[in-house]
């Protein structure tokens, strides 16, 4: 079996009132190209409820290169191994990817999961297998200008140049077999028909000017789990915690904040 080489974040929370220690773990992961730098501008409210740690992908951001093909089931497996307590859940895209699967395979130690710009599968295998030819053979410094186009909603650059600038740099900087190897693994992806099999708290979001993983991606996680909900992020597209950083932290915490509720009373 693959153990894909990843990375977790030191958690940061609350220091005060509940605390660290009692508050619930929130785990973050990645879309494929990004690194933790993606929840850069939502971290600081989450922490204020949650223990907030965030991974890395292999080859992307503090995380070692891959050396062998994974899977996104493997990827799964990292993730709950590396945490190693219960804990709720967010991911955008590859990383909503990871969220489902760790909804399949560990279900029993996710209370919650947030699923953001993502899909049950993304795209078609063909396009998964050019895209890695093309990074192996031209790096991912030849995705940059289409990567811009797909990840921000109009304007979002113009508003937030740093963040932007800075994402696009951590795709430029990703080892290139790496994240061809990330694009196979989302080639092989497919859970819609295990839908059905997820009985944890789902909340499957989208951003309105997504067009790899638009709101019928969402609601049909959303409708294929026994215990889903969706909701709309305005002005996102498919990096929603880049793009409304602020609407994308209050829809995540009023999810988690009802459902640790509920498994309370």
């Amino acid at each position: 079996m693959t153990v894909p080489a990843i990375s977790l974040t030191t958690p940061v929370g609350p220091s005060t009132g509940s605390g660290a220690e009692s508050a619930p773990l929130l785990v973050l992961g990645p879309s494929l190209g990004t690194s933790t730098l993606l929840w850069d501008r939502v971290i600081p409210a989450l922490a204020e409820h949650y223990r907030v740690v965030a991974w890395d992908l292999p080859g992307h951001g503090a995380a070692p290169a891959a050396t062998e093909p994974f899977t996104i089931a493997e990827l799964a497996d990292a993730v709950a191994a590396a945490v190693g307590e219960p804990f709720l859940y967010a991911g955008v895209s590859l990383g909503g990817c990871v969220g489902l699967e760790l909804l399949l395979r560990h279900g029993d130690r996710v209370d919650a999961a947030a699923i953001i710009c993502s899909g049950a599968a993304i795209g078609a295998a063909a396009g998964w297998h050019e895209r890695a030819a093309q990074v192996r053979a031209q790096s991912t410094s030849s995705l940059i200008i289409g990567s811009a186009q797909r990840w921000f909603a109009p304007g979002s650059i113009e508003r937030d140049p740093d963040l932007t600038g800075r994402l696009l740099h951590v795709l430029q900087n990703t080892d290139d077999e790496s994240y061809a190897l990330c694009c196979e693994a989302l080639a092989d992806f497919d859970v819609r028909a295990r839908l059905g099999e997820i009985d944890t708290p789902v909340l499957a979001v989208w951003g309105d000017h997504d067009g790899v993983t638009p709101e019928a991606s969402a609601r049909e996680i959303a409708d294929g789990v026994q215990n889903g909900g969706s909701v709309g992020i305005p002005d996102a597209s498919h990096l929603a915690p880049a793009d409304a950083p602020a609407a994308t932290a209050a829809a995540l915490q009023e999810f988690f904040d009802r459902v640790t509720a509920e498994r309370a009373a």
